[in-house]
């Protein structure tokens, strides 16, 4: 068995989903944000991931298990629009008394959260699985 292309699927798995949660946390700490450092709105971010190039075609022709796994395509912005608030006395108020906060769902957020957490736990257990295996596959040769 090829364990060193098990730990590689598996972490390429936890990478992908280690970038899906540090892009959660960045949209949720811009909930309030009314501006970036380059003074637009910020715009909520999404993750395209998906096989590695070409790891199907290695599948189907026996390659090495290391050609496959997961990858982090994009990271996009999401075409939300902005989320209007009235509160007159806020700086970033236009002329009406509304200040435009992103577009982010934090519902929509916390549930991808939650999503990516389980496959990430998901990624380590098959990874501690297959550890597991390896020692006990040099546990047969062993002295008694």
């Amino acid at each position: 068995m090829d364990y060193f292309g098990a730990f590689a699927i598996s972490a390429s798995g936890m990478s992908v989903e280690k970038t899906r949660l540090d892009v959660v946390a960045l949209n949720l700490a811009n909930v309030h944000s009314t501006r970036t450092a380059a003074g637009t709105l910020y715009q909520p971010l999404t993750v395209i991931s998906g096989a590695k190039p070409g790891a199907f075609a290695a599948a189907l022709a026996g390659a090495s298990s290391a050609a496959l796994g997961a990858q982090v395509h994009d990271v996009r912005p999401v075409p939300a629009p902005p989320r209007l608030v009235h509160e007159p006395g806020h700086p970033d108020a236009d002329a009406k008394g509304f200040v435009a906060y992103p577009g982010v769902n934090t519902l929509n957020e916390m549930v991808t959260m939650i999503a990516a957490t389980r496959a990430y736990e998901a990624n380590v257990a098959a990874l501690n699985a297959a550890r597991v295996m390896a020692l006990r596959a040099l546990e047969i040769g062993g002295n008694r």
